[in-house]
């Protein structure tokens, strides 16, 4: 079906299609485009969720393969419903719960009963017919000429569903639905003829998964039917439980006729699903819904104001910091209340409890960015963190908390620079001290390899024990964040252990080869060694990385640059090896799809190398950052579908954007220092939250910037000549204004002032 015949049955029903972005006023809310991130490997997803919202209500075309981590993929041409968990651009499948899908027909095919299979009933659907703005999504749904519509709050969700004349409407609901998981049990119960609620608990990469729902209709049904394990139930039962469980709510729909469906989530109990509807969504009033949702992701999304001529570049930069906001997510009730890392419920303790924390992606710009986009969030990020540490049956901050069970996923211990951050930034909404012993508890344990780290200074190579140095370096990063929090709080001892830990990284340099390798135990090296082996499974260098190989991993050193670049021969042989990795040929034995976004043997997909274009800039060659860094801006992202290069890990793709289309990069990142790159927008102004920050707003100005202009040829910080390539946190929230004179030709002279 063509775009002129939905505008056509539209208006015949009486529906308002709102204009397309590109027609709308230039908010914001109207540049950030879901659907970016939801073709090529981004692993994003298109529906109606909050800024860190609970609920992320969104059509599934698909549960398995790789690209059906975020439940939608745009080549594809069906849709199997709409559930309401999802998680943003990971690589690995989860949650997609409580599937609903509005059709019109039999529900049977012959005489024999049919499961309610959704892969059965799924639909045909054209992307003509369907848009995705922050917080609504629409689609028409060929099969039934059923135009569906989507909104949601923090805790639930509203679906508007615009009917043909049909003696057999249905809306059928599917408890067996998920992505990555499977049933471990579940209820549902028909509650007269216009509630249903139910509980489902699931295991899958979050071993243990409790949901609990209740749907309100805004019509009562004629007459509905319950399926157990593939079954029907006789008519008139009103609940079922089991591990399969599906129900059909059955209406006589006129021509136009309009369902309303508010459905509220709760991670504890039915009550609490149902005290999160009555607070959020009181009313089936669904514009009202869908416009303050979109108010509210403009305030979001205003934090940050750009301009630029350039509509897609625009486009680009509010959909990346928009999809920066869509974790860490809640993981409680409207009144506080939350499920634990020891799966109790715990009582609201006066801050959010968030949990979908991607740690090893987000510690290294996301976390940072939010400490001046969401200030009001990063006390609940920290507090969520240590709850989990003091919940959990090791005592030991998270690696990768989804659902507020530990998935041991990744390598490090990122939590640290997370909460040594906001720490640092002056946070204090959380007791230092106790963040500190969970700090130290968790550095000291023996979990995913530290033991070996602590016994030999360096995580051995072990054939079939996987990522020795690129543990070994990150460790390293993490007991830095340590010994200044411990330096901070006057720890001393403390403070020159972790700092000596730190070093570790040059135990594992190898100044033969010039790449980081962990030696055998013995501390000799294994052999032979291909520095562009990414392979998995086999005993050869594949087992030194983690997603990665020597060449992404052989800058891995954030805290401490210069020490780094003595092992490569100093300043001008460290810039020689970072022009390496650009220009070096790109392949690479046993490829593997994590590693994308290729130039030369840099792989901007994943989040090893983000940091390594900012590096010429602490060595002197500043205009080199500038030139890499718009080589990537312009080669790795736009506003298609396919305009995330990699995996976006909740969020962190998208925030090397935010922050290097403003002109700025935590290249360390709880160093509170932000290096300056090449601003790809003309202005920017970052408005500070005064509850936090008293400089009001910060301003960058890139006079005469475009795409090809990115070499800076002078800079003002608050009209004073600066020639140093950084700026501080206290520049920044302090208020004032950087201005940048872009130019085509680099002047090398620029920013070569390293002095602190």
């Amino acid at each position: 079906m063509h775009h002129k015949t939905i505008v056509l049955i539209a208006a015949a029903w009486g529906a308002v299609l709102a204009a397309s972005p590109a027609a709308a006023s230039p908010k914001p809310v109207n540049e950030a485009l879901p659907m970016v991130g939801t073709a090529g490997h981004g692993h994003t997803y298109p529906g109606a969720t909050m800024p860190f919202g609970f609920v992320q209500l969104s059509p599934d075309t698909r549960t398995g393969t790789w690209d059906a981590c975020g439940g939608y993929y745009y080549p594809d041409t069906t849709i199997m419903g709409f559930s309401h968990t999802h998680i943003s651009g990971t690589g690995c499948p989860e949650l997609a719960e409580l599937l609903v899908l509005p059709l019109t027909g039999s529900l049977n095919a012959g005489t024999n009963y049919q499961p309610l299979d959704c892969t059965r009933f799924q639909s045909h659907f054209s992307h003509d017919n369907e848009l995705a703005e922050p917080g609504y999504y629409r689609v028409l749904l060929d099969k039934y000429n059923v135009l569906a519509e989507l909104t949601a709050t923090d805790h639930a969700g509203m679906h508007r569903y615009t009917f043909p004349a049909s003696e057999a409407g249905h809306i059928l609901i599917d408890l067996e639905h998920a992505i990555g998981n499977r049933t471990v049990e579940a209820t549902m119960t028909v509650d007269g003829d216009q509630r249903i609620t139910g509980h489902r608990q699931s295991t899958g990469w979050a071993k243990i998964k409790q949901t609990y729902f209740v749907i309100e209709c805004s019509q009562p049904f004629g007459h509905f039917g319950l399926e157990l394990e593939g079954k029907p139930l006789p008519d008139g039962v009103r609940q079922a439980t089991g591990k399969s469980i599906r129900c059909h709510l059955d209406y006589a729909t006129t021509a136009g006729q309009q369902i309303v469906l508010r459905v509220g989530l709760s991670p504890t109990s039915i009550e609490e699903a149902q005290k999160n509807l009555e607070a959020e969504m009181p009313g089936w009033d669904f514009d009202a819904m869908r416009q303050a949702a979109q108010m509210r992701w403009n305030e979001n999304l205003s934090r940050i104001t750009v301009e630029s001529s350039n509509p897609n570049i625009r486009q680009t930069f509010y959909t990346a910091m928009y999809h920066t906001m869509l974790a860490p997510t809640l993981y409680n009730n409207a009144d506080g209340s939350y499920r634990g890392a020891d799966q109790k419920v715990h009582a609201g303790e006066g801050f959010q409890y968030y949990s979908t924390f991607s740690l090893w992606d987000t510690f290294r710009a996301e976390h940072p960015l939010l400490t001046l986009v969401q200030p009001e969030r990063v006390n609940g990020f920290v507090r969520s963190l240590l709850a989990f540490d003091a919940q959990s049956d090791r005592h030991l901050l998270p690696m990768w908390p989804l659902a507020s069970y530990e998935t041991d996923c990744m390598i490090g211990f990122h939590a640290v620079p997370v909460i040594y951050d906001a720490f640092e930034k002056g946070f204090n909404g959380f007791d230092a001290e106790t963040a500190y012993q969970a700090v130290r508890a968790t550095a000291m344990s023996d979990r995913n390899r530290q033991g070996e780290y602590k016994k030999y200074g360096y995580v051995p190579f072990v054939a079939g024990q996987t990522e020795s140095t690129s543990r070994t370096l990150e460790f390293a990063y993490d007991d830095w964040c340590v010994a200044q929090m411990a330096k901070a709080l006057g720890k001393t001892n403390d403070a020159e252990l972790f700092a000596k830990r730190s070093e570790s990284f040059k135990n594992v340099f190898d100044p033969k080869t010039r790449f980081f390798r962990s030696p055998k135990a013995d501390g000799t090296f294994f052999e032979p060694f291909d520095p562009k082996e990414v392979a998995t499974g086999d005993a050869n260098a594949s087992w030194y990385f983690t997603e990665a190989n020597a060449w992404q991993y052989m800058f891995s050193v954030f805290h401490d640059v210069s020490g780094m670049m003595e092992l490569y021969g100093g300043r001008e042989a460290f810039i020689r090896r970072l022009d390496d990795l650009f220009t070096e040929d790109s392949d690479m034995p046993h490829w593997r799809v994590d590693v994308t976004g290729i130039i030369g043997q840099y792989a901007h997909g994943n989040e090893p190398c983000h940091h390594i274009a900012y590096l010429y800039a602490l060595a002197g060659a500043q205009y080199k950052t500038a030139e890499r860094v718009r080589q990537i801006q312009l080669t790795q992202y736009d506003n298609t579908t396919e305009g995330i290069c990699g995996n976006d890990d909740c969020g962190q793709i998208s925030a090397w954007y935010v922050w290097s289309a403003i002109g700025l990069y935590p290249l360390n990142p709880s160093s509170g220092v932000y290096i300056i790159g090449s601003p790809l927008v003309e202005k920017a102004t970052l408005r500070l939250d005064p509850k936090f920050y008293k400089g009001g707003s910060f301003t960058v100005i890139a006079h005469n910037a475009s795409k090809q202009n990115c070499y800076i040829q002078s800079a003002k910080l608050n009209g004073k000549p600066l020639n140093r390539p950084w700026l501080t946190q206290a520049d920044i929230v302090n208020g004032g204004k950087l201005e940048l004179e872009m130019d085509l030709l680099p002047n090398k002279a620029w920013g070569t002032d390293l002095q602190p």
